[in-house]
């Protein structure tokens, strides 16, 4: 046997991670009853992480360090994470910050933490410089942007590529960032590429890795992988590494002299109404889907068209013939990836769940409290979907009226 140390990466992990269930035992924290002996409660135990959200700890090791059990007194408590300042940055690293509906997407996320990695990794102090292009509905404390450059007005508004890709260009000649991240899907994407035109570099497209000497990214339509060098702008895939979520982040103002952009060529007429019935639910942002729990398919109807969602299913609701297979969502049916999700009387198969596991807002309707699906929302509300729902369209509709009188 040899007498080297070896690591455990496993156990290390667990020492790092306050909400797994060995995390007091391996700290040498108590983990025993008054009497000594071990005591497992056969109940399952609410509670909170550091985040702030509501967890099933499903392996009834609820004394656990750093988690804060379910009881009136503890609801309101507030986890407050550390602080990580960056005060006299040396060099940046700058990442485009992707926006929908005035909210950071979840592929964004993903791209600052990669951004949080390789500036921590760096021995003198880097500074994560997020550029953003019209309004911010959310905090950017948790999201791992340590200076922020947002630029407003008609000339960045809307699709303005050029207008976008002359900015970038004038925040790297004054900063010289080493690095450039962006995400490689929609807009962002098309910036990358204009980008690498402007500063005369290579960008390496479709990057899911970042190793110390080469860059894994994926080709072929996403059917191989290939090795590459380094470059100074890199476009990310999405889970390219894990969003930030072990400290806050400052987010400071950064203020540069910037010159207006250029006269562009290219005209924003607005974005086009779409009936919300004929966006594949694979791209749709607002789903609304029904299950067994449905009686009232009429109102269901009048409710996603009011709402403007996109209509989903079950397979139950697929099978018995109430909507058509191309709405079924789940592993058998469409991945969906929406940043609302309703589900009305869905209880929550496992081929259900697989299928939203992308979503960043489930919203549950349904009369059984203990149901998968509620476990899995973020919001949910107990009772009669048709009560429920009569509800939901009378505050839309109020809604409505109110910004029509507004307007008048």
């Amino acid at each position: 046997m040899s007498d080297l140390t070896r690591r455990d990466p496993r156990l290390e992990w667990i020492l790092r991670n306050r909400l797994h269930p060995r995390h007091a035992e391996l700290n040498g924290q108590e983990t025993r009853g008054p009497t000594g002996l071990l005591r497992k409660n056969p109940r399952p135990q609410w509670q909170y992480g550091p985040s702030g959200l509501r967890r099933l700890d499903r392996l009834n090791m609820g004394g656990a360090a750093g988690v804060t059990q379910l009881s009136s007194k503890k609801r309101s408590e507030q986890v407050v994470l550390p602080l990580h300042q960056v005060l006299e940055p040396q060099a940046y690293i700058a990442v485009w910050l992707q926006t929908s509906g005035g909210r950071l997407t979840s592929h964004c996320k993903d791209v600052l933490g990669q951004a949080q990695q390789l500036a921590v990794a760096r021995t003198e102090p880097t500074a994560v410089l997020g550029v953003l292009c019209g309004e911010l509905k959310e905090s950017l404390e948790g999201a791992g942007v340590d200076r922020l450059l947002q630029v407003q007005g008609p000339d960045y508004e809307g699709y303005q590529p050029e207008a976008w890709g002359q900015l970038c260009g004038q925040v790297d000649a004054q900063l010289s960032p080493l690095y450039w991240l962006l995400p490689d899907s929609g807009e962002s994407a098309e910036l990358g590429r204009r980008l690498g035109v402007t500063l005369g570099e290579r960008p390496a497209t479709g990057v899911w890795r970042m190793e110390a000497d080469q860059l894994i990214a994926r080709n072929g339509a996403g059917n191989q992988d290939i090795s590459r060098p380094w470059s100074r702008i890199m476009l990310l895939l999405e889970e390219c590494a894990l969003p930030c979520g072990e400290y806050r982040y400052e987010a400071s103002p950064l203020e540069l002299t910037l010159t207006a952009p250029a006269r562009s060529r290219i005209a924003d007429l607005g974005q086009i109404a779409v009936d919300p019935a004929e966006i594949p639910l694979a791209e749709a942002e607002f789903i609304l889907s029904a299950g067994n729990g449905v009686h009232d398919w009429d109102q269901f109807h009048q409710a996603a068209a009011l709402l403007g969602a996109s209509e989903g299913a079950s397979r139950v609701a697929v099978d018995d013939g109430f909507m058509p297979r191309s709405r079924q969502v789940g592993a058998t049916g469409t991945w969906v990836s929406a940043r609302v999700y309703i589900a009305v009387g869905i209880s929550g198969a496992v081929q259900h769940l697989q299928g939203i596991g992308k979503c960043e807002k489930v919203v549950a309707i349904n009369q059984d409290a203990d149901c998968d699906m509620v476990k899995r929302a973020s919001l949910t509300t107990i009772g009669d979907s048709r009560d429920i729902l009569a509800a939901l369209m009378a505050l839309a509709e109020a809604k409505s009226t109110q910004e029509v009188s507004d307007a008048a």
